[in-house]
């Protein structure tokens, strides 16, 4: 008898749990009601100037993150993002699960100080606008109001939840991008908040390098005695033209001559010429070919005497397309759609964070981009969010960690 009570109970509290277990509709309910205070905290964010290297206002705003983290039961740590300017600020919460979750993105926007006053926050019709109210302050509500809803509903599935927000994406990530690779390491999950431009994620983005053309000539008096010179600036033309064809669009490499210099007087033959490029990519082996490309193109000289060298600089890397991220993107859209709305996994060509915490030798961590707010206009006076993105999008946070963390 006595086992038999005893079984009976386990049966009643295995039934209870599962009958306080919320629903998808629940979730969405909840995320719904959430909205509000969303835009509340999206305001106070989006009203202070957070242009990377703005000290004052990402010194503030990197206070309000470390407050708000500590209310939600976090154990905070910050640490400089030298040589950035501001604060890294990392928000570990634990659970009783065995899955480890980092949602990451940057609280620094491309608007210098002044910017709030010119263009302060605003709602009109169905969008917000205001400096960075999409990339990324959005995103930064995000992670904050979908920590809210986890918190209301008590629960505690995942193993590790760490939030990063980082204060310089917006100039490369110099003093968060080995942070991030570190971090990711320590997860099983990696979502990172940038805004999408309609309602999607994203599975792959693009890797960001610089190329860098100097050409070396001789000056001499442009009139009287241009034999004698050795035109850096035509050396330069001739590379450009042989150069242009770098990139490969079956691969979706662009490769983009944007910068060019050289000379100092009309009336004097330029011994000095510079060029530099933008290069984007999502294949990993893309990096190597273009280097070895190019340094075999400019062996073919049309100036004698002048001395050609070409640098490559690497930046941000790609988030490469990978089987984790794709599935990752096919639960998003399993999920989704319990509240009857369709999402669309994409490859995106911006270049972002995502890229330092992809490892392409590990199946670890899973990585998914653009879980922020939908949004356009981005880097521009007429940036925007839509605001009837933000509850679907809170509920996707929440129902993504709950599902995963099975």
């Amino acid at each position: 008898m006595h086992l038999r009570l005893c079984t009976l109970a386990l049966a009643l509290t295995c039934a209870t749990a599962q009958a306080v277990e919320p629903t998808h509709q629940e979730l969405y309910s909840q995320a719904q009601a959430e909205q509000p205070h969303y835009l509340e905290t999206l305001k106070s964010l989006v009203s202070v100037d957070t242009g990377t290297g703005t000290e004052a206002g990402l010194k503030q705003v990197g206070a309000e993150l470390v407050k708000r983290l500590e209310a939600l039961g976090a154990k905070v740590t910050t640490q400089p993002a030298t040589p950035s300017v501001g604060d890294n600020i990392v928000g570990t919460f634990k659970g009783n699960g065995d899955k480890d979750f980092l949602l990451m993105v940057h609280y620094d926007t491309v608007f210098g100080p002044g910017t709030v006053a010119k263009r302060p926050f605003r709602i009109e019709g169905e969008r917000a606008y205001g400096p960075g109210v999409a990339d990324a302050k959005g995103g930064v509500a995000m992670i904050l109001h979908a920590l809210k809803l986890l918190q209301d509903q008590q629960y505690k599935g995942y193993r590790t939840l760490t939030v990063l927000f980082n204060p310089d994406e917006e100039m490369g990530s110099a003093g968060s991008r080995q942070l991030i690779a570190e971090l990711a390491r320590q997860h099983d999950f990696v979502f990172s908040y940038e805004p999408p431009d309609k309602d999607a994620v994203t599975v792959a983005t693009n890797g960001i390098n610089r190329l860098k053309l100097t050409v070396n000539g001789r000056a001499s008096h442009a009139g009287s005695a241009p034999e004698a010179g050795r035109n850096a600036l035509i050396e330069l033309a001739h590379q450009l033209l042989q150069l242009n064809a770098l990139g490969d669009k079956d691969k979706g490499t662009t490769v983009n001559w944007t910068l060019a210099k050289a000379g100092e007087k009309a009336n004097i033959i330029p011994a000095l010429a510079s060029a530099e490029a933008d290069m984007r990519y999502s294949d990993l082996s893309e990096t190597e070919r273009v280097q070895e490309d190019a340094l075999r193109i400019i062996k073919k000289q049309l100036v004698a005497d002048t001395q050609v060298e070409l640098v490559m600089e690497k930046g941000r890397p790609p988030l490469a397309k990978n089987d984790a991220s794709t599935q990752l993107a096919q639960t998003a859209r399993q999920l989704y759609s319990k509240i009857d709305r369709q999402l669309q996994p994409i490859a995106m060509r911006f270049g972002t964070d995502a890229g330092y915490a992809y490892l392409p030798d590990s199946d670890k961590p899973a990585v998914l981009e653009t879980l922020g707010v939908v949004g356009a206009g981005l880097h521009g006076d007429d940036e925007y969010m839509e605001i009837a993105s933000v509850a679907p999008r809170l509920y996707l946070t929440v129902a993504m960690i709950r599902q995963l963390a099975q």
